[in-house]
């Protein structure tokens, strides 16, 4: 799959993702958010409180899920708290870190507090 051919693959399955989440009710405050750590692709409102989301897109729900990495995470954890920062309740602001997960058909897996302690 070429660079152009990825980029728009994933720009769909976090549309798809940002879809579900707002059937649910949540609302996006960022897509793609640049901070310190990297870059989040979703960040969601979900009353007083944010999900962050990484979306990871694959021909299968297993494959999605293998692309996940520790450093990712980490990364990921890094740039969420830069956000806090501009937030009213700032690093007090309820949070959840979710993963998205993909598949090659389009059908949607969420990790709710998939990042552990």
């Amino acid at each position: 799959m070429g660079q152009a051919t990825s980029y728009h693959a994933g720009q769909s399955a976090e549309d798809q993702v940002a879809a579900d989440y707002a059937r649910s009710g949540a609302v996006v405050a960022a897509r793609r958010w640049r901070g310190p750590g990297g870059e989040i692709d979703l960040i969601l409102r979900d009353g007083a409180g944010l999900i962050f989301v990484e979306v990871k897109k694959s021909s299968d729900f297993a494959r999605a899920a293998a692309r996940i990495t520790r450093r990712q995470l980490d990364r990921i954890c890094a740039s969420a708290s830069a956000f806090l920062a501009g937030e009213p309740a700032g690093q007090l602001t309820d949070v959840r870190f979710d993963v998205a997960l993909v598949d090659g058909s389009g059908r949607i897996e969420r990790l709710e507090n998939a990042f552990g302690a």
